[in-house]
């Protein structure tokens, strides 16, 4: 077995090789070329655009089959103030069933990560950081926006601004206290939201921090938020059903 870790291996040829049983994580195929695979039992998860096998652009189907799954998932493509505001009571009304799912598995079950994924609580913890990050940061211009538990992204370079202690094991409870303050914070944003608003931009972030030092658009940052909160959450609910079928 041969790990590759942090290499550019851009431009690479695999010719004959066997990948089977092979693990790819927070990689970047864009402009891949793939010829006479064979997928079977294949596990992918990520953002698909314009990706296509045997000639058929799958992007779409997939968009198409979770929005048949999760009706409300539509809701989450916002193009004006009051649709943000639907689109975060989505957001709050999906997560106190996933929450009273995790209270009934023993607490240090909610620091098990499930095939390298974020463990419950790290989930938590990060969503924290994604308010702290794009809203308190970027569009409330807080100069001291992090909370001693924010969990950043795996990828994200090390900064002196960010706090980023993996090994932290806050209590769901402490957690849940953060989650609520945050919620709370997004709340108010979106009900002082006003279309005009959503069509500017932040003021100039300064460095260090993340997001990173310049200017971003206030949808941008938004749709940042609602899109971790409900990606997260799936992740979640799908690692939560694994963890109580080993009780």
């Amino acid at each position: 077995m041969v790990e590759y870790t942090g290499r550019d291996l851009r431009g690479s040829h695999f010719h004959e090789v066997d990948l089977s049983g092979a693990r790819f994580r927070n990689i970047d195929l864009t402009g891949a070329h793939i010829r006479g695979a064979i997928l079977t039992d294949a596990d992918i998860t990520g953002d698909l655009d314009n990706v296509r096998v045997n000639g058929i652009e799958i992007g779409p189907l997939v968009d198409a089959e979770l929005d048949r799954r999760y009706p409300e998932r539509r809701l989450l493509r916002p193009t004006d103030a009051d649709g943000f505001r639907t689109a975060w009571d989505v957001i709050e009304r999906s997560w106190p069933a996933t929450v009273d799912r995790a209270r009934r598995l023993p607490p240090d079950a909610l620091h098990v990560r499930v095939d390298d994924e974020w463990s419950f609580i790290e989930t938590l913890r990060h969503l924290v950081f994604v308010v702290d990050a794009w809203i308190k940061r970027a569009l409330l211009d807080d100069p001291d926006p992090y909370d001693p538990l924010d969990l950043p992204h795996t990828e994200m370079a090390p900064d002196p601004a960010v706090p980023d202690d993996p090994d932290a094991r806050p209590s769901l409870d402490t957690m849940l206290t953060l989650r609520a303050d945050r919620t709370a914070v997004v709340r108010r944003v979106l009900a002082e939201l006003t279309d005009e608003r959503l069509a500017g931009t932040t003021a100039a972030l300064p460095a260090p921090g993340y997001p990173p030092a310049g200017t971003y658009h206030v949808r941008r940052c938004l749709r940042a938020v609602l899109n971790e909160e409900w990606e997260h959450r799936l992740i979640a609910e799908r690692d939560l059903a694994t963890l109580e079928s080993h009780r």
